[in-house]
């Protein structure tokens, strides 16, 4: 990798959000399928939709460039799709199951938003307007999905008394 400008840095930073999001559409729908509580697989199902719109905005904003978005796999996410797959194929308690998918799915989130929050500033520093507005779009998406997650957890899903039947 050469960094020679900050257009070098933030088409790298595109590369690298390209390929997460891409391992991320594979990813999904296992975290769905593992997922016990309805509200959760259907958060799962909303943001599989969500994410191959980033993958269409990351695409349109290369097209614009006129750079390919193919780089270097995103070792980040792999690294959190790893854990999370843990989470997916954990036995036990489906509720306890639950959380942890949703503790991988934050970690996710989180990954993102600082990407996609890196890239935004990028695209302001050198006045990508059309760049930016969609990297906005993209964050806030990624931050309402953040924010869902902690709803569905702190709403009632772990407030059900999952240790004292675990221990039975």
């Amino acid at each position: 990798m050469r960094l020679q400008t900050l257009n070098d840095l933030f088409v790298d930073q595109l590369q690298d959000l390209y390929s997460a999001e891409r391992q991320l559409v594979e990813a999904l729908p296992k975290m769905a399928s593992a997922a016990s509580y309805d509200e959760l697989r259907e958060a799962f199902e909303q943001h599989l939709h969500e994410t191959q719109d980033h993958v269409n905005r990351l695409s349109e904003i290369f097209g614009g460039m006129g750079v390919a978005p193919t780089g270097a796999k995103c070792e980040g996410m792999e690294g959190l799709i790893r854990e999370g797959e843990r989470a997916v194929g954990a036995e036990g308690n489906p509720t306890v199951r639950d959380a942890a998918l949703i503790a991988a799915a934050q970690r996710v989130e989180h990954y993102e938003i600082a990407g996609y929050g890196t890239a935004r500033t990028i695209a302001d520093e050198l006045d990508l307007d059309d760049a930016q507005d969609l990297l906005d779009q993209t964050l806030d998406e990624e931050s309402n999905a953040d924010k869902l997650l902690t709803k569905i957890a702190t709403g009632g899903m772990l407030k059900a008394g999952i240790n004292e039947r675990a221990e039975r």
